[in-house]
């Protein structure tokens, strides 16, 4: 009996925790999937045959099955969709870590740009 409650005061010291890194409110979300697009569709006309529905599950549940029940044919066009959105993404990705500078028109380094400022300033 000794032992493990050795070991578990042991283990409290494990029990720290540790604080999310903080999310950046910029960076892109990330896209649907092929299902998610179908789902955005299947909702509306979901609510429109069953208004007095409330519950969330239910028609998360129904929309499960209608998609299982889809062939490939008929997911084409989410499918489709959904890779755009994902191209979309990709760039939108490529743009987020790889900014160009938005005052690219001068050659001047921020600076210099200052320098001069500070000197026209001082003549008045």
């Amino acid at each position: 009996m000794k032992a493990k409650v050795a070991s578990r005061a042991g283990g409290d010291r494990l029990a720290v925790k540790k604080s999310k890194a903080e999310k950046d409110p910029n960076k892109p979300k990330r896209p649907p999937s092929a299902f998610f697009v179908f789902m955005e569709g299947f909702r509306k006309e979901y609510k429109e045959k069953n208004p007095n529905n409330k519950q969330v599950s239910v028609v998360g549940k129904a929309g499960g099955e209608k998609w299982k029940s889809l062939t490939d044919a008929e997911k084409a066009p989410y499918v489709t969709k959904a890779e755009k959105l994902k191209a979309e993404y990709a760039k939108k990705m490529d743009a987020y870590n790889n900014p160009q500078e938005a005052s690219g028109d001068s050659d001047k380094s921020k600076s210099e740009i200052n320098d001069e400022e500070d000197a026209s300033e001082g003549d008045e």
